[in-house]
């Protein structure tokens, strides 16, 4: 069966909506080069509460991307992995974090052209 991203009901626009979430490509970008507990990914993504790392970490792990992993260690700790679906994703999102770090300042510019001068 085709997919057609284009169409209203499209299983796909699913996966698309969790790539596209707000917190999803700086939570893979973070675990791009391995585990990592809670609180070092909440330090890692500057600007995320708790409650929403919290909730992304859990819909990723739902939709198969990221793997939680929790140690029985005295403190217990979590640490929160890729899987191998997630590390696909890395080729893609790496050239969309690319592409936005070298045009940022043409997106800036743009932007600073479209506000009222204040006069």
């Amino acid at each position: 069966m085709a997919h057609n991203v284009m169409s209203a009901t499209c299983p796909s626009r699913v996966v698309l909506r969790r790539i596209g979430a707000r917190w999803t490509v700086f939570i893979v970008n973070a675990l791009e080069h391995g585990p990592m507990r809670f609180t070092a990914l909440a330090a890692r993504i500057q600007g995320i509460t708790p409650k929403v790392l919290t909730e992304t970490l859990r819909s990723l792990e739902e939709d198969g991307l990221v793997s939680r992993v929790a140690f029985d260690v005295n403190p217990p700790h979590v640490e929160y992995e890729l899987t191998e679906l997630g590390r696909s994703l890395l080729v893609p999102l790496r050239a969309v974090r690319e592409w936005a770090e070298a045009h940022v300042p043409e997106v800036l510019a743009a932007r600073a052209a479209r506000e009222p001068s204040g006069t």
